[in-house]
């Protein structure tokens, strides 16, 4: 028969419950420290705490484009908007996708909300389209007609300015007849080299009949004039100052088509016939808005690509050698004209800027969504609540409140129940208070977690799992005292039935979490978060702090002479008598053997 094994720690054995209880210490205290050193002493509150906006977008599906909508553009989406948004300096915004059409995006209190409205739902559709015609905002009169310039370089009177401009200094006041804006939609269209120009003395009649929408003279069997026609008559009637028609031009176009588009240029809304689109949005590497230091204006400073460079260097060679307004480009932002600056040479090198009538917040917006990109998808805004840090302060004093009552039920309750044993049970629940405190606070300020009101649900109830992992420890060592074993032997004896149930009922509630925290959204991460946070704790303080404190206290005489008020009387818990004071001897080996 082999010899035991020696300095094998034999059954009731006491450990070292002072390095236990060192460790935790050391721990508590270096938590402690991290959070006043971070200068985040408080856990941030959410936005269903502190106040903010929640903006609910839907993905709309696109004709000819049905499986538009799936998880990849949704998730690019979510980056892309994540991205917007945290641009403004909101590193709290949270952005994630609900179900398989909806993104939930969270603003905290102090950003504008109509700036995060406004980057959240742009799609940020970008191109770089030449300028064919231009003229104001309202609808062209049937029965006007307006005078013939004297030349086709004249400038009218009235326009407003250029907005922007590609090159510092070159801007140009637009001006056009009737006979160069129908010339320049007809070759946008393509249409046949037998096309001719009126001469100059037939430029009034000529913008009389474009006014009037009629067909081209020259025969058209392609069909290519009276689709120039029917472009102009359209944008004649076009009444940009009218949301809905504003909204509605150039509304499905196809980049390579020539479109209607309004915008705003200087004070008065105009309206725009372009062509087809040079340079897409996704030819831009950077943008951002900066401020030039000779002007002392704000602009938008861009970066292209490769290929970006080489489009943007030919569109801009061509429209140098025309006349206003035919040597402007616009840049069309989601059907809207932001900018139509005027190019007097080719730009090369791959840089440029759009100047002119920038404030700060409009420069670094259009630089902001330019440089992190359109949106894969169209979106819509399902509903915008916002929350007052009023109704959030009610709502985190009611959880207190509510939180407090279940800790006052659970402390009456030990101490009716288990006495002197309540002691450790309430120290316990304090020390994983600090350690939850803690270490919200430092996660607030490392990973964003915040905290709203489901998370302070799940808090109240790991107050329940924290308090039930005491009991069982604790009716475990009663349940040896019944038997009829003195305290310390007792205390040992039962850790071992008790860390087993102790694991499973926290590994169940952990997994619990962590399921919901996957399969969830929202608000319901913050209670998974905070379960699975409390129920890891909760694993630390049994085993750290109170196993070797029960150790410790089983050591005084109040605990081991079985005081009434212990909670660990024998009489009371009816131990069956005498008490064993001694282990049994062992049988002889040779019985074993035998």
């Amino acid at each position: 028969m082999a010899a035991p094994k020696k300095g094998r720690r034999p059954t009731g054995a006491q450990g070292r419950p002072g390095r236990a209880l060192a460790i935790i210490l050391i721990a508590m205290v270096a938590l402690t420290a991290g959070m006043f050193l971070s200068k985040q002493t408080t856990p941030r509150l959410g936005i269903d705490l502190a106040g903010g906006t929640t903006i609910t977008l839907k993905a709309k599906s696109e004709p000819g484009k049905p499986d538009a909508v799936n998880e990849t553009n949704m998730n690019t989406a979510v980056g892309i908007i994540d991205r917007r948004v945290n641009g403004l300096g909101v590193s709290e915004a949270e952005v994630q996708t609900q179900g398989r059409d909806h993104i939930i995006v969270n603003i905290p209190k102090g950003v504008n909300e109509q700036q995060a409205r406004e980057q959240v739902g742009t799609t940020a559709q970008l191109y770089f389209r030449p300028v064919l015609a231009f003229a104001d905002g309202a609808p062209a009169a049937p029965a006007a007609t307006p005078s013939p310039s004297a030349s086709p370089s004249a400038s009218t009177s009235g326009t407003p300015k250029a907005e922007g401009s590609a090159k510092p200094g070159a801007s140009a006041t637009p001006s056009s007849s009737a006979t160069s804006q129908g010339r320049a939609v007809s070759e946008a269209l393509k249409a046949p080299a037998a096309t001719a120009s009126p001469s100059p003395s037939a430029s009034e009649s000529k913008k009389a009949d474009d006014n009037k929408a009629a067909p081209s003279p020259v025969p058209t069997p392609s069909g290519v004039d009276a689709a120039a026609a029917d472009l102009q008559a359209r944008f004649a009637a076009l009444d940009c100052t009218d949301e809905q028609q504003r909204a509605a031009a150039g509304k499905g176009v196809k980049p390579e088509e020539p479109t209607l588009a309004c915008g705003q240029r200087g004070t008065a809304m105009g309206k725009w016939i372009l062509g087809p689109a040079g340079v897409a949005g996704t030819d831009v590497k950077e943008a951002k808005g900066v401020i030039d230091p000779q002007r002392g204006q704000w602009i938008v400073t861009m970066q292209f690509t490769d290929k970006g460079a080489d489009k943007f260097a030919k569109i801009t060679g061509e429209l140098a050698t025309k006349q206003a307004p035919q040597n402007q480009f616009a840049i069309v932002l989601d059907g809207k004209v932001i900018s139509d600056p005027s190019v007097s040479q080719a730009l090369t090198g791959g840089n440029a800027e759009i100047s002119g009538g920038f404030t700060q917040q409009s420069a670094q917006d259009l630089g902001n969504m330019l440089s992190y990109g359109a949106l894969p998808l169209s979106f819509s805004e399902d509903s915008v609540t916002t929350v007052t840090a009023a109704l959030g302060g009610e709502q985190l004093k009611a959880g207190l409140i509510a939180g407090a009552i279940g800790l006052a039920l659970v402390v009456i309750y030990l101490l009716v129940y288990y006495r002197g044993l309540s002691f450790i049970a309430i120290l316990s629940l304090l020390v994983s208070a600090i350690l939850t405190y803690t270490l919200m606070s430092l996660l607030g300020k490392g990973i964003g977690f915040a905290l709203n009101l489901p998370a302070v649900c799940g808090a109240i109830v790991a107050i329940g799992i924290t308090a039930d992992s005491f009991i069982v420890y604790f009716e475990r060592i009663r349940d040896e005292i019944r038997e009829g074993r003195t305290l310390r032997p007792a205390v040992e004896r039962a850790w071992p039935r008790a860390r087993r149930t102790i694991l499973v009922s926290d590994f169940v509630s952990f997994l619990a979490a962590a399921v919901l925290f996957v399969v969830t959204v929202g608000k319901v991460q913050g209670f998974a978060f905070t379960l699975g946070l409390t129920t890891l704790l909760d694993v630390v303080v049994v085993f750290l702090f109170t196993k070797p404190l029960m150790t410790l206290m089983a050591r005084t005489k109040f605990f081991s002479s079985g005081h009434p008020w212990s909670g660990l009387d024998p009489k009371r818990l009816g131990a069956r008598p005498p008490l064993r004071s001694s282990r049994r001897t062992p049988a002889p080996v040779e019985a074993k053997e035998a």
